[in-house]
């Protein structure tokens, strides 16, 4: 009996209730608790627990961890040093913090996180001692938060008053907690897009109501909206913005005409791709009496239209950019300005905003000259049609060209401008590279779609004379804007696109990387850098592992942002450059007018902060809809696959993990993961030195950069996820 009375009346204790205490005290470190309130938030109430709460309380008061500021009141000693950083969560509910204060990232426990969420602003401390090697914290306040918006699967619960939404994003670690009454009607397992109203400190889920009902998990249309939703991209305009588009007054006057250079009578032309349907850039080409050459980059005038405090300028801004996804454009301006009045179209005059140049055969630059215009388009050319002209070295015009009336002698002057524009461009090039600039002409996927969307093939874009002719054009208008503002004295502010030099950490990781394939590179100055990225770029086109050579390569690069406080531009080898040639699609490039403009009418500097404010935005939605399109392309990939499953593939092992390999099929650049649970003729380890899996009993060993076959297992469409097979190397086949 007395046995059973000892073991009835033993209590378990509140599992780590020490440093559950120092949680809440230094959550709230300016306000004093005492163990009722203290029981209150851990939802304890018998006596055995707040025992344990006091008798807790004193041993932290008696070492010095917290002090009793009033009778039986609490506060915690603050002797830590806190740090503010963004949290990255992993899939499994832990996460990192990159903060600058370490050279590391922070490792955040799970329970340490604090419902905190990824890309979350957070207050954190670090403990005194690293943890599993690591330095390891908590999270001790939220900031501000990144997003309030998730797409998810609603989950319907059955005879209940409520629902939940299970997100998509693997790095959302928490259900959503929907009433029914916020569920618009949404039925059972409906894509939604669910808002986060509240998280009570006791619930475990966050709350939210569904704010707009996608579709079913799977169909097209659904996931490309689910895509938008996911990273706050809008797809409509609204009304208002709509309604103001177009109303307004796109004629072309004379009162206009009078205030600017009138460039109608050049012979002016665009290159663009094919299906193109803005054109916000032209070239013109005049041969002067001097024996120069007079070329005009003629970008669309977008800032005529878009005035500042207007609703039509609020949507651009907070748009920032278009956004190009598998199947569409989501653009930044309604259609009436995208592809209408501000579009460059053939045989048609339009406002311009203008960098014209006088350079010699040796494309020096001998006089320049910036500001409005108005100018003709005599002909649209494709890539295409451009690069015919420059393989063939003739003056026939592609049959799809077209041409105005004014063209008597036009058939020869257009070839022979494209012909002397690609010869000024090779050699441009050329000083680029010599200047230290880095060549990335990475492979992008395309799909060939039919009229429901399906993929009916995969083709690879690659960048070809005539599409570098313009890029060096662009990049000269690009480069001499910004230079013309920032050499200006007094300092003038201005939107630069920077980009740094890239971290020795990242550019050491790489050449652990591209070791495997035998590549050597040489770090010891930015020269012989340079030099060995380029050479490294060059060897590997057309190799199996250019895709992944060329991926790791860019990654190991700083990011290019907006700014107003110019570095240069490390992989262009500029001191100074903005961008100024796609207003239509780039609100960066607007402001770059605007300012411009302010400061050829001898205009006082603009206010630092508040453009320095606009470039973080737009810096930030860029990344938006880059990763936008990158799910795009993922999802387009996989839809692919899923009509391929009974079909082997070789692929590139892009990736190894201690959960699985990644393989790049090498035909279509498709990516996705082999299970090491489903690797079954060995018991594979990850090997992280050898980036390799490698087979306890056979010592078979998958490393980077192997040709493997596999096959596809499972298509996820919802989770964007695709699964191998893995059949084995491919020299073995």
């Amino acid at each position: 009996m007395s046995k059973k009375r000892k073991g009835k009346s033993r209590k378990k204790g509140i599992s780590n209730l020490t440093n559950t205490i120092l949680s809440i005290l230094k959550k709230d470190r300016n306000q004093a608790f005492n163990y009722k309130q203290i029981a209150a938030k851990l939802g304890v109430n018998d006596a055995s627990s707040r025992n344990q709460i006091i008798k807790t309380l004193a041993k932290l008061a008696a070492k010095q961890e917290i002090q009793q500021v009033d009778r039986g009141k609490f506060k915690a000693i603050i002797n830590t040093e806190y740090h503010v950083g963004i949290l990255d969560v992993s899939a499994k509910g832990s996460g990192y913090i990159i903060c600058e204060d370490f050279d590391d990232d922070v490792f955040i426990a799970s329970n340490n996180i604090n419902k905190a969420l990824n890309g979350d602003e957070v207050e954190f401390y670090v403990y005194k001692r690293r943890k599993r090697g690591k330095i390891e914290g908590e999270i001790t306040s939220i900031i501000k938060r990144a997003k309030s918006e998730y797409v998810g699967v609603i989950q319907i619960q059955k005879n209940s008053n409520y629902a939940f939404v299970v997100p998509d994003s693997n790095k959302m670690y928490k259900d959503i907690f929907v009433p029914i009454n916020k569920t618009l009607k949404a039925e059972d397992g409906d894509k939604v897009l669910v808002s986060l109203e509240d998280w009570p400190e006791k619930a475990d889920s966050p709350y939210g109501k569904v704010i707009q009902i996608l579709g079913k998990p799977g169909e097209h249309n659904t996931e490309i909206h689910a895509i938008l939703a996911e990273y706050g991209l809008t797809h409509e305009f609204p009304y208002e913005v709509e309604q103001f588009a177009n109303q307004l007054d796109t004629a072309i006057t004379k009162e206009e005409i009078a205030k600017r250079r009138d460039m109608r009578k050049d012979l002016t032309f665009t290159i663009d791709p094919k299906d193109a349907k803005d054109f916000d850039d032209a070239l013109s080409f005049k041969v002067l009496e001097n024996g120069l050459y007079e070329i005009g980059i003629h970008i669309a005038d977008v800032s005529h239209y878009l005035k500042e405090g207007t609703v039509l300028d609020d949507e651009a801004y907070d748009r920032a950019t278009s956004v190009y996804l598998v199947d569409r454009v989501v653009p930044m301006l309604p259609e009436v300005l995208s592809n209408n009045a501000c579009s460059l179209r053939p045989n048609e005059e339009k406002y311009t905003f203008s960098a014209v140049f006088q350079i010699n055969d040796k494309a020096e630059i001998k006089k320049e000259w910036f500001g409005r215009t108005v100018t003709y388009s005599d002909a649209r050319f494709a890539y295409e049609e451009a690069q015919a002209i420059i393989e063939s070295k003739t003056t026939t015009i592609p049959a799809a060209v077209s041409l105005t009336g004014k063209a008597y002698q036009t058939h020869q002057e257009l070839a022979d401008a494209i012909l002397k524009l690609d010869e000024l461009a090779k050699i441009m090039r050329g000083q680029r590279m010599r200047n230290g600039a880095i060549s990335f002409d990475k492979v992008e996927v395309k799909f060939n779609l039919d009229k429901d969307n399906n993929p009916e093939g995969v083709f690879f874009k690659t960048s070809k004379d005539a599409n570098k002719l313009i890029e060096e054009f662009m990049l000269l208008a690009n480069r001499k804007v910004s230079e013309f503002i920032g050499k200006q004295n007094p300092k003038k502010t201005f939107v630069y696109r920077v980009h740094d030099e890239p971290d020795d950490s990242k550019l050491a990781a790489l050449q652990n990387v591209v070791g495997r394939f035998g590549y050597k590179l040489n770090f010891k100055d930015r020269k012989s850098t340079t030099a060995s990225l380029n050479n490294l770029l060059k060897d590997v086109v057309g190799k199996k592992e250019q895709n992944l050579v060329d991926t790791l390569a860019i990654r190991s690069m700083s990011k290019a942002e907006y700014t107003t406080h110019n570095i240069g531009h490390y992989g262009l080898a500029f001191d100074y450059y903005s961008h100024f040639t796609s207003p239509i699609r780039r609100y960066p490039d607007v402001m770059a007018h605007r300012l411009l403009q302010q400061y050829l009418d001898d205009g006082k500097s603009a206010n630092e902060a508040d453009y320095e404010e606009k470039c973080q935005h737009s810096s930030s939605m860029e990344m938006l809809a880059t990763k936008a399109e990158r799910d795009s392309i993922k999802y387009m990939q996989i839809r692919f696959m899923e009509d391929h499953k009974d079909q082997e593939f070789v692929g590139v092992i892009s990736g190894v993990t201690d959960w699985g390999i990644y393989v790049e099929i090498i035909s279509n650049k498709c990516e996705g993961m082999v299970s090491v649970r489903d690797m079954k003729d060995d018991h594979y380890a990850f090997d992280q030195d050898l980036y390799a899996m490698v087979g306890r009993n056979t010592k078979v060993m998958y490393q980077l950069g192997d040709e493997v076959v596999v096959k596809v297992k499972n298509t996820d469409l919802v989770k964007k996820h695709l699964d191998f097979n893995l059949i084995g190397k491919f020299e073995d086949k």
